[in-house]
């Protein structure tokens, strides 16, 4: 176990999520299933005096130090929040390791992460634990699977907060039952590009799932990138859950791939255009804010997908998604960027993300229809 200390440059960029690798992730970026537990006899994070806090943190470490070298936790990195500058907190809520609750709560946090960065667990933020696994595609039920493993050695050690006829108890009741939210983060450019998004977040909504922006609550679909998670934890079981959202993706992901094939047919040259102008502006633009550069980031992920692109991976894409963020990018630069600074490296980086993608794959840097 390796604790990670303020001025950490957190120069790990790349999770597992990120690899573009993964069953249907043509559409579905990434899984996440996540547990929130608390533990009996405390009080929930939000009235934790300051000592009990950390005592809680260091107690989770303790837990952790002694599983060196287990194949399944691997090496576990630990950022003691409260020891880390705002700037390194951003970082790690861009890269989707903590909420951005988390980010900004005074009180005593922890982040402990595998070296992949596939599974994570936040100490203290709205729970005592909230144990998560991230992974590339549709692979809800792997994800569940390496969150359970880390849940199981922390009930080992931990007297978690258990009822038994209402399950997990939680800080808020909407996640009382099991404590598990699972959530899959798709990409649907063509369904919003041919106004359809509006009809397939109503049906989803009904059917007792939520949709939310590219950080979870709070935030909005930015890249025509949306999370789509379990609204009930009560009165289901964890492999119910799991079932349903994954049944849920499939649909969502036929309706996509049946909305690119339709612009395919009756709007091709109006979609090779599109797909064009985004690669020319990603490749060669000086300056590039953070809404335009998603906008075009998915655009041109589109022409990848449907083969209308070469020379850029979907790694590089989904490693873009992050870098190009304010808090990466001033990281990476060593400095406090102003919004300018910060839309003229961002611009640069892309460029030059764009050139090594290329040389990497060996594909000339074009885009053919």
């Amino acid at each position: 176990m390796i604790r990670m200390p303020s001025g950490d440059r957190l120069k790990n960029v790349l999770s597992k999520w990120m690899e573009g690798t993964g069953p249907d992730s043509d559409v579905v970026l990434s899984s996440r299933v996540r547990l929130a537990r608390n533990v009996q006899g405390l009080v929930f994070p939000h009235l934790m005096p300051p000592e009990q806090a950390r005592a809680l943190v260091d107690r989770v470490e303790a837990i952790f130090s002694v599983r060196k070298g287990d194949p399944e936790t691997g090496e576990i990195r630990v950022y003691r929040l409260w020891e880390l500058p705002a700037l390194e907190r951003l970082v790690l809520v861009e890269k989707h390791l903590i909420s951005p609750q988390h980010a900004r709560e005074r009180r005593p946090g922890a982040l402990l992460v595998r070296a992949d960065e596939a599974v994570s667990v936040m100490v203290n933020e709205e729970d005592h634990l909230r144990i998560q696994c991230l992974v590339p595609g549709l692979q809800l039920e792997e994800a569940y699977r390496l969150a359970g493993v880390f849940d199981d050695l922390l009930e080992d050690r931990l007297d978690y907060a258990y009822d038994q006829r209402y399950g997990y108890l939680t800080a808020c009741p909407t996640n009382v039952g099991t404590g598990l939210r699972a959530s899959v983060m798709v990409h649907l450019p063509a369904l919003v590009i041919s106004n359809q998004i509006g009809r397939v977040i109503a049906a989803i909504s009904k059917l007792g799932l939520v949709v939310r922006g590219l950080y979870g609550e709070g935030t909005e679909a930015q890249g025509n990138i949306f999370q789509v998670s379990n609204q009930i934890t009560l009165g289901r079981s964890e492999e119910e859950i799991i079932a349903n959202l994954k049944a849920l993706s499939k649909q969502i992901i036929e309706q996509e791939r049946q909305a690119r094939e339709q612009m395919q047919r009756e709007m091709k040259e109006q979609l090779v255009d599109r797909v064009c102008r985004a690669y020319g502006l990603l490749a060669n633009a000086r300056i590039m804010s953070t809404q335009e550069a998603m906008q075009h980031l998915s655009d041109v992920r589109l022409g990848v997908d449907l083969k209308l692109v070469s020379g850029v991976t979907p790694r590089v894409l989904n490693e873009l998604l992050v870098l190009t963020r304010p808090a990466h990018l001033q990281q990476l630069s060593g400095q406090e960027l102003g919004p300018f600074e910060r839309d003229v490296r961002r611009a640069t980086l892309i460029r030059e993300m764009f050139r090594s993608g290329n040389r990497q794959t060996g594909s000339r840097e074009e885009v053919s229809p």
